[in-house]
């Protein structure tokens, strides 16, 4: 049996409590709002912090709030399975709700939360592996090692982003809300992630996810979230399709594509969008764009599947994904 390390949990019941708890037991301290990714990773000693600051005290931190036409905000503390059941996102951002609906279990999605989801651990077979396992191949370079065991040349991690909702809220133009004791700030969602399987996020250990804000232009986009996993549920996606597309009068007047899950990031399809743009959403636009995301998927053996299948579905499931778009889905 596999047991949580000491640590010391603190419940405050203020955002800004948090924060100044953050500041004052330095980065050593992590946030936890389900934990139904940290606690796993704390008993497999990937992270042992000596504090813990749980975030579901804080009532700022729950809830949907806004309209579809000035923007509507997410509470990063938010239960997956609440936005799930949530008729405003269901409604009016299909992709995220069906991102949402993909993760893991109904009892794991009671618990998780979406800001939990946002800033997800990078994953890798070499790393999610028990501390014994991980010691008998002399660790890794993203725990307690020095040697990427995927590509022992490289000089950084590739542990891959799994986030299902991370392409879709890149594809959105979300907006991310960071509080800390020395102030707040706001980033786009496609500038969070780095490209860095230890480095991943664009926040400092001090800082706390405190809003998600879907800018009012994205509820006007069809968007849908296509994701390849071995069994249909638990798993984390090997790949996830985020697709977004507004149509005027027939014609793609913008649109956005995102591919999770094939690399340290979420990554951007912009030649792909450039297809579609300004053409009807027809067989042969969508084909193009599916063959020029194609180049972009560069798996490596470090999560489920042979490699080179993997990458021929990048093909398959932008189709797919496009596909339902024009069917309205």
């Amino acid at each position: 049996m596999m047991r949580l390390p000491k640590f010391r949990y603190c419940a405050p019941g203020a955002l800004s409590e948090a924060a100044a708890i953050l500041h004052g037991e330095g980065p050593q301290a992590m946030v936890v709002a389900g934990g139904t990714d940290l606690y796993p990773n704390m008993k497999r000693r990937h992270q042992t912090p000596p504090v813990l600051v749980g975030l579901r005290k804080i009532e700022r931190l729950r809830g949907v709030g806004g309209t579809p036409e000035r923007g509507v905000r997410i509470g990063p503390g938010t239960t997956l399975t609440d936005l799930e059941e949530n008729a405003l996102i269901r409604r009016n951002y299909p992709g995220l709700w069906e991102a949402i609906h993909s993760i893991s279990t109904p009892i794991l999605r009671n618990m998780g939360t979406i800001g939990g989801n946002v800033c997800l651990d990078t994953r890798c077979n070499y790393y999610n592996q028990n501390y014994e396992w991980r010691r008998a191949i002399n660790f890794c370079m993203k725990c307690d090692g020095e040697t990427c065991w995927v590509a022992p040349g490289s000089d950084v991690c590739l542990a891959v982003n799994s986030s299902d909702t991370a392409p879709v809220l890149c594809a959105y133009g979300a907006r991310l809300n960071l509080v800390s004791r020395k102030g707040e700030r706001t980033i786009e969602a496609g500038e969070f992630y780095r490209r860095d399987g230890i480095h991943h996020l664009a926040k400092r250990p001090d800082e706390i996810l405190a809003g998600i804000t879907l800018p009012p232009g994205a509820a006007r986009f069809r968007s849908a979230y296509r994701k390849l996993r071995r069994r249909e549920a638990f798993d984390f996606p090997v790949l996830g399709v985020a697709a977004c597309v507004r149509l005027d009068r027939g014609v793609v007047a913008d649109a956005r594509l995102w591919l999770g899950a094939v690399s340290m990031a979420p990554i951007e399809a912009i030649a792909s969008r450039a297809a579609l743009i300004g053409r009807p959403l027809a067989d042969e636009s969508i084909e193009e764009a599916a063959r020029l995301a194609y180049p972009l998927a560069k798996p490596v053996d470090n999560t489920d599947f042979g490699l080179r299948w993997r990458k021929e579905m990048t093909r398959h499931y932008v189709r797919e994904a496009l596909a339902a778009l024009r069917r309205g889905a």
